[in-house]
């Protein structure tokens, strides 16, 4: 994984359970993966060592992990636009045919959210 991918996944995760997470860990998770801040920037805003603020960072990642392994919040939201997507496009199709394979995707959609 990318150094990109890796911080588009935590900024992910971070919108869903970022709130689950401690307000200090919430501070450096926004400073490092949101504000693009070094570590060293960090850790002279706080007082504290690179070490100190990149073991709170590995500590929050892994926080987030499990909250998405158990939750898998991100994961569902992530199939959910798929399939909007998908329908999206069948119902730019226009056909019948699309039409109504919209309207199934759809009609999945709205009982998984019932369930």
């Amino acid at each position: 994984m990318s150094l990109i991918e890796k911080h588009t996944e935590i900024n992910l995760l971070y919108d869903f359970y970022g709130q689950l997470l401690t307000e200090r860990q919430r501070k450096l998770v926004e400073l490092y993966y949101c504000h693009d801040l070094s570590l060293g920037e960090i850790s002279e805003q706080f007082g504290v060592s690179r070490q100190s603020v990149y073991d709170t960072l590995k500590r929050s990642e892994q926080t987030l992990y499990r909250f998405e392994e158990k939750l898998g919040l991100v994961g569902k939201s992530l199939i959910k636009r798929d399939q909007l997507a998908r329908a999206l496009q069948h119902l730019d199709g226009g056909s019948e045919s699309d039409i109504r394979n919209a309207k199934r995707i759809l009609s999945q959609l709205i009982q998984a959210e019932e369930n």
